[in-house]
């Protein structure tokens, strides 16, 4: 969250900004002291003046109570403190810039002066504190601000002039400093250096006749001898026009969704020597250098390596230089640009990074004064290499980019509520890779909105008309994909190939199992990533999904059978191994490590459904306490109605003679693969009646205990309590099993009204979970005490125990659950009579079940909430 002071008053980030005089100055007060407790005495005196109200301290009080709905404040003994980092407030940032820059300046390096300068001025939007004219502490605080802006645009006019840089940027800020401070000698002396500099001579020599006459009558004085001395250089001609010459492409449409990056960059050019802009094709390295060296003084170079051979031969042409017939044409450049103050741009290093590291480290070895932006898929590898990855745009910025250039094609478009959730798809399926959003927003010219989202999973035909005037690696989304994979060695494509497998990326350890790379894996998937085919991060790698489907490509059929075939091997030993520790104490890892790898659990039954049932069997058995736990229900539903729907009538016991793998064939309990397949079928809609009979029939038959121990405990909830009769008694060798047949009993007793049975197995079931540290048995427990406790009348232990089960629940993110046991609180809550509480949790409810995204829990919350008056 952002706080905006200089300009009219605002707060970035925030859902809602506080209304009214009183709580916007109070807010911008607490603001400018930020990392400070202020004394609440002094917050009276911000707000009141030297006479305040006899009501002012308790008025106080109400007023930080109501601007915390909208930010963060702490109270103590001391006073009041705002959190939020100075660096939030536009106010602490640009006082930090400012002293940062002069420092640079004194220390002789005007490069970087300007840079802090330049960001300290541009972060003022208007004059400061305007809209708060009305707060006793605004015109002096106003007042300082002005001051402290003046002194910033001298610091920078100084550093500017140093760099004998072109003076046509700098003069808007002059003037607008010299109108609101026409006494400032200083001021009027720089604005008369930057104008004769720039070819204005006679407006230089203007401007000390304005200051002399305004000085004579309103102070009775005559120009200082440093505004004279000024005046006689620029009369002597000593003040000559000095601009350097830079060669940038000039642009021909806006910058559109990396303004923070660019600030971080600019900031970055003015302390290192080289920085590197690495990534994938079409992310935007080049435009994002060009915006950069634009806002940069001095020299600027740009060299476009993709069609070089030479590195030294192309800077040369693009700085003008003729062939010497130099014997080292390298070492003829670093003398040429020995003694200049210049940025060179060397774009598209990667199909000659070497030479251009070469070159490079030549260059600024011998040139003190040169720096370099370079853009590559992969870095230079020199030391003192600033690396700056330039991914794709987020969601909103690529939304943005989308409108912008739709905009361009289509002057009627418009972004509304009717298409905006369509761009955003779009957006997110092209994983916001801004030359694809662009291509793809130019398509409108010719076809309708929703037909570009239909047919993205034909993106390379789709997305395969662009500029013209472009170099043809970037006129379409295959010829950009295409460069970078001619980049890389036949090992390294043959494996990016393989990777394509990965649905959600993957783990070295996987990647080299299921690719069949083993130990070699880490050191390709380095390379890949080094090149900016594939992201790293958290120790997982992926693909952007149009590069994934690009390499997809390149792999021969009989190639994609193995890797298929290995991807779900893998998945199913690791589905197999981590159904138990889901029972555990170790729960929480488990969860977090099946959560991770999500995707590929659910791609290898989706294609196990279709290719090989009995795997598809085995992974939906063992994956069956994942989804449960994770709340991932209604995502698996229609995997497992497909899969139901493969098994073509085959009725229990009807499948003895499929071979089910040497490994589990004798204790592979089909039956029980059978009913978990209808349970969670049905969560997505009607299972067919003869399939629920069946499955209730095993149920109702069954002799032993099932192996996986959710499944007795998922029928018992689908089937309802009624069936509880029924059901045979939920037994099993393992303590936790036990612990849930003890927590089953409970539930069903508080159904039936059976108080105090229902509190007794509860109390031994959750004894049970807790010494095996089990997090999602003892919060299912938690909950059924609650219900005890209600239905007793104890509204606080009730509350208690659903406490401490929500936050168990959230911990696993049983966000489902979550929902459930709030609407139950907000019960026990207007039961109590407290019904703003209750109505917080309904609220808080339907939150969950949006998170959860299952129709029933938000049905559930929203009938919930309309039920619950207001007041």
């Amino acid at each position: 969250m952002r706080y905006l002071l200089l300009g009219p008053m605002g707060i970035d980030g925030a859902e809602t900004a506080p209304a009214g005089p009183r709580l916007r100055s109070l807010l911008a007060f607490l603001a400018l002291n930020a990392g400070h407790t202020v004394p609440a005495e002094r917050l009276v005196d911000a707000l009141y003046g030297d006479e305040p109200p006899a009501g002012a301290p308790g008025a106080l009080q109400s007023q930080v109570s109501r601007l915390r709905k909208s930010v963060a404040i702490e109270y103590g003994p001391a006073g009041y403190r705002l959190v939020a980092d100075p660096e939030d407030v536009d106010v602490l940032r640009f006082e930090q810039l400012a002293r940062d820059g002069a420092r640079a300046r004194e220390a002789g390096d005007p490069g970087r002066a300007a840079v802090l300068l330049r960001e300290a001025l541009g972060l003022w939007r208007g004059p400061a504190l305007a809209d708060l004219a009305h707060a006793p502490f605004a015109a002096a605080q106003s007042a300082r601000l002005e001051e402290l802006r003046a002194d910033a645009v001298e610091e920078l006019a100084e550093a500017e002039l140093a760099l004998g840089g072109d003076p046509s940027e700098l003069l808007p800020w002059l003037r607008e400093a010299v109108a609101a401070h026409p006494l400032r000698e200083r001021l009027r002396g720089q604005l008369m250096r930057a104008l004769r500099r720039g070819g204005r001579g006679a407006e230089a020599l203007a401007e000390y006749e304005t200051a002399r006459t305004l000085l004579a009558e309103e102070l009775g004085t005559d120009p200082s001898p440093d505004l004279a001395a000024v005046h006689l250089s620029i009369l002597r001609g000593e003040e000559a026009r000095t601009a350097p010459a830079s060669r940038l492409p000039a642009q021909l449409t806006s910058f559109v969704g990396r303004d923070s990056e660019l600030a971080v960059l600019v900031r970055l050019l003015g302390s290192s020597r080289l920085v590197t802009l690495i990534g994938t094709g079409g992310t935007g390295k080049t435009r994002l250098a060009l915006e950069a060296a634009a806002r940069l003084p001095g020299e600027v170079w740009f060299v476009d390596l993709s069609a070089a051979t030479r590195t030294a031969l192309a800077v040369r042409g693009a700085l003008g230089l003729r062939d010497s017939g130099a014997d080292d044409p390298e070492a003829a450049l670093a003398e040429a640009l020995r003694d200049r103050a210049a940025l060179l741009i060397l774009d598209n290093c990667e199909q000659i990074v070497e030479d251009a590291a070469a070159l490079t480290h030549r260059l600024l070895s011998h040139c003190p004064g040169l720096r370099v932006l370079a853009t590559s898929r992969e870095a230079l590898g020199i030391t003192g290499e600033s690396l700056r990855p330039v991914g794709p745009l987020d969601t909103d910025a690529a939304v943005r980019l989308f409108t912008d250039r739709a905009v361009a094609v289509r002057p009627d478009f418009e972004l509304d509520d009717s298409n905006s959730r369509t761009v955003q798809g779009i957006c997110d399926s092209l994983d916001g890779l801004p030359l694809a959003v662009e291509l793809a927003a130019a398509r409108l010219r010719q076809l309708p909105l929703a037909e570009i989202a239909d047919r993205l999973d034909d993106r390379f035909r789709l997305l395969s008309r662009g500029d013209r005037t472009k170099p043809e690696r970037h006129r379409t989304l295959r010829a950009v994909v295409e460069w970078s994979w001619s980049l890389l060695g036949d090992e390294e494509r043959e494996f990016a190939a393989r990777l394509t497998v990965f649905a959600g990326g993957a783990t070295a350890e996987a990647a080299g199992r299921v690719c069949g790379a083993g130990p070699d894996a880490e050191d390709l998937l380095a390379s890949l990533t080094d090149k900016s085919l594939v992201e790293a991060g958290a120790g997982r790698y992926r693909m952007l999904e149009t590069i994934r489907a690009y390499a997809s490509e390149q792999l021969p059929l009989s190639s994609r059978e193995l890797v298929d075939a290995a991807h779900t091997a893998y998945f199913l030993e690791l589905a197999e191994a981590a159904d138990p520790e889901l029972r555990s104490a170790d729960q929480l890892r488990w969860l977090e490590r099946l959560s991770a790898e999500h995707a590929n659990l659910r791609a290898a039954l989706v294609r196990a459904t279709r290719e090989d049932r009995p795997s598809a069997l085995r992974l939906l058995t063992a994956l069956s306490s994942f989804w449960w736990l994770r709340g991932l229900r209604a995502d698996v539903a229609p995997v497992a109605a497909e899969l139901l729907a493969s098994l073509d009538g085959d009725v229990p016991g009807g499948m003895e003679g499929v071979d089910f793998g040497s490994d589990f064939s004798s204790d592979f309990d089909f039956d029980e693969a059978y009913v978990l397949c209808v349970l969670a079928a049905g969560v997505g809609g009607a299972v067919p009646g003869a399939e629920r009979a069946r499955a209730a029939r095993i149920v109702a038959e069954r002799d032993r205990p099932f192996r996986q121990p959710f499944t007795a405990f998922l029928w018992a909830i689908s089937a309802g309590p009624s069936a509880g009769a029924e059901r045979p008694e939920l037994t099993g060798p393992d303590p936790w099993t036990r612990a849930l047949a003890r927590a089953g009993a409970g539930h069903l007793h508080l159904f039936h009204g059976r108080v105090e049975e229902a509190a007794r197995d509860l109390s031994a079931a959750l004894a049970a979970f807790r010494s095996l540290g089990e997090r999602w048995g003892t919060a299912t427990t938690l909950a059924g005490l609650a219900g005890v406790s209600g239905a007793r009348g104890e509204t606080a232990a009730a509350l208690a125990c659903a406490d401490e089960a929500l936050v168990l629940f959230e911990e696993l993110g049983c966000w489902e659950d979550v929902a459930d046991l709030l609407r139950e609180r907000a019960e026990l809550l207007r039961g109590a009579g407290r019904l703003a509480s209750a109505r917080a949790d309904f609220e808080r409810a339907l939150v969950a079940a949006r998170r959860a995204g299952t129709p029933a829990a938000l049905a559930a919350a929203r009938s919930a909430l309309s039920s619950c008056p207001t007041s």
